[in-house]
């Protein structure tokens, strides 16, 4: 009989660690002791547990949760279901697993067919459209299905070797043979007071936007440079293929240029002293 009054006077003693409500506040309310804890935090409110299990799931019925004292995970169970929803719940289970590797699986089939297309609307550009056509319809379908798609590959790789760092390399370490060239270019080959350092292409956060778009857009250009300095040239293929390594010759003459000028306004820059302020 003792034991039971204590243990009658421990429930009379509840508190709600959510509300802070005690028995006498609400003698109707359904008390729950979810975990491990003692004291103030061993007794709580179904209602407002159930209030600060649902802030903790966000939404995920299914997303575990446990105590934030004791780390002790609570036991939540479900009513049984029906066949009808039985067989919806595990269907609408299956399809959220299954929404990620089909959006996936569609982001891939996307890219592919727009390499495809790409590759498509190169050699039409290149060779030229009747010809193209003529080409690819000659060709066997499983061919043009793996070939095709390698095009924009092989140009975003190619776009990828930075030639002009090799022969810039060379150039800052046989410039002083070489002074013809400071003639040409003023200032390209003279002496550094010291050794700058430079950032490395990885750092640069535009380097992937660039190689991407002026990898794309790289037959139009040569293309283009083909016809305004090969006009002479009857073949498509050929015009184009000059044009292309006219146009990257110059583009990288320039940068190479470009490049060592930066590198020569690094080496020769100067920190100031600090101005001292007039005393009033």
């Amino acid at each position: 009989m003792a034991e039971q009054g204590s243990v009658s006077q421990q429930n009379l003693d509840r508190s709600c660690w959510v509300c802070f409500a005690t028995d006498e506040d609400d003698r109707t309310a359904e008390w729950v002791r979810p975990c491990r804890c003692r004291g103030s935090t061993k007794w709580v409110h179904q209602a407002c547990l159930q209030r600060w299990v649902d802030e903790k799931q966000r939404g995920n019925s299914t997303a575990r949760v446990a105590c934030p004292q004791c780390n002790a995970e609570y036991l939540i169970v479900f009513p049984k279901l029906g066949p009808v929803v039985y067989v919806l719940d595990l269907a609408d289970r299956l399809i959220s697993k299954a929404g990620p590797f089909a959006a996936a699986g569609i982001m891939v089939g996307s890219i592919y067919w727009t390499a495809v297309t790409y590759g498509a609307v190169t050699v039409m550009q290149v060779v030229g459209h009747k010809e193209g056509l003529d080409v690819m319809e000659r060709a066997d379908p499983l061919f043009l299905l793996i070939g095709l798609p390698t095009i924009p590959v092989m140009l975003i790789l190619g776009k990828m070797i930075r030639w002009e760092d090799y022969i810039l390399r060379l150039w800052r370490k046989y410039s002083n043979k070489l002074q013809i060239f400071d003639k040409i270019f003023p200032g390209i080959g003279c002496p550094v007071p010291r050794i700058p350092a430079e950032a490395s292409p990885l750092a640069d956060h535009v380097s992937a936007t660039r190689i991407l778009c002026g990898a794309l857009v790289f037959p139009t250009i040569a293309t283009i440079v083909g016809k305004l300095m090969f006009s002479s040239v009857n073949s498509n293929l050929q015009r184009t293929i000059l044009g292309g390594i006219a146009f990257v010759a110059i583009k990288g003459a320039f940068k190479v240029y470009f490049k060592q000028q930066q590198y020569l306004r690094q080496a020769h820059r100067k920190i100031l002293n600090f101005p001292e302020q007039e005393e009033a």
